[in-house]
């Protein structure tokens, strides 16, 4: 793969679109803003994610020494103007949509840049402001719909997934971070306190999920789909309280992934069946 594409994280930067896409199936608005509005996520996740590198490069040296900075295919100072670059290129996006969700867009672009520089470590303000970051696509895509109500909603779903995610992510690269004098949960109060507090949110997460239906939100089409997801997250929260290898969470934490999106996809089944 080209670089210059791998540095964005593909994959995640398309991820973090869907919540646009997600919020206009849910609200039935289908317009070209809907498309410019997935772009402008995308570009800026995928510029979010370089900068992250950018600041990162000792760190991965260790946890991530094949990406594209500490194997040397990008430089330094090129991957800085390549995300600083796309950060305007997703702001310009942002304001063509409308004034709110431009500035939405340097508000999202300055926490990544703060939280690659600064906040990524420090005990749980990181994985707090990711969290932050996921749920905020989805008030991005609510600003385009004019569903903030749903979209607010949906954005709490997204932040506790997300925050329980983060969490087993910083005890997969505990090893690295110590090496960096970084001060992460799994760090400052050890990796089985934070599995167990990651644990705890999937458990919050899966108990809430029921009320989408409930108060009338999403079809019960959505609880037959979220069900699986809920499935998903309590596996692996019972699998990494019972091992705390590296290579389990790391699993984990695809499984996560894969969970998140399985959520996302009720959300679909419960607006339109």
């Amino acid at each position: 793969m080209n670089p210059y594409i791998e540095i964005l994280r593909p994959a995640n930067a398309v991820m973090a679109s869907i919540a646009v896409l997600l919020m206009a199936v849910i609200s039935h608005v289908y317009n070209i803003n809907i498309i410019f509005g997935a772009l402008a996520v995308c570009i800026a996740t995928g510029a979010g994610n370089t900068i992250n590198d950018y600041y990162d490069y000792e760190i991965d040296k260790i946890n991530k020494p094949a990406r594209p900075i500490p194997s040397g295919r990008i430089s330094l100072k090129n991957a800085l103007y390549y995300s600083l670059i796309l950060f305007a290129i997703a702001t310009i996006i942002g304001f063509y949509i409308s004034v709110p969700n431009g500035i939405l867009v340097i508000l999202c672009s300055a926490i990544m840049i703060v939280y690659a520089y600064d906040f990524k470590k420090r005990c749980l303000i990181g994985n707090v402001t990711v969290s932050l970051l996921t749920a905020l696509t989805f008030v991005f895509g609510g600003l385009i719909t004019h569903d903030l109500y749903i979209s607010v909603i949906l954005a709490a779903f997204a932040f506790l997934m997300t925050l329980s995610r983060e969490i087993i992510k910083d005890c997969e690269d505990i090893e690295g971070d110590i090496k960096e004098n970084a001060h992460t949960l799994p760090i400052a109060y050890g990796i089985e306190n934070s599995i167990k507090l990651a644990f705890a949110t999937n458990i919050l997460t899966c108990i809430l999920t029921p009320l989408l239906y409930v108060y009338g939100i999403f079809s019960q089409y959505y609880m037959i789909v979220v069900l699986v997801a809920d499935i998903i997250f309590i596996y692996c929260g019972v699998l990494t309280l019972k091992n705390h290898d590296k290579d389990i969470l790391h699993k984990v934490s695809k499984y996560m992934k894969i969970a998140m999106l399985i959520a996302f996809v009720s959300f679909i089944f419960g607006s339109v069946i």
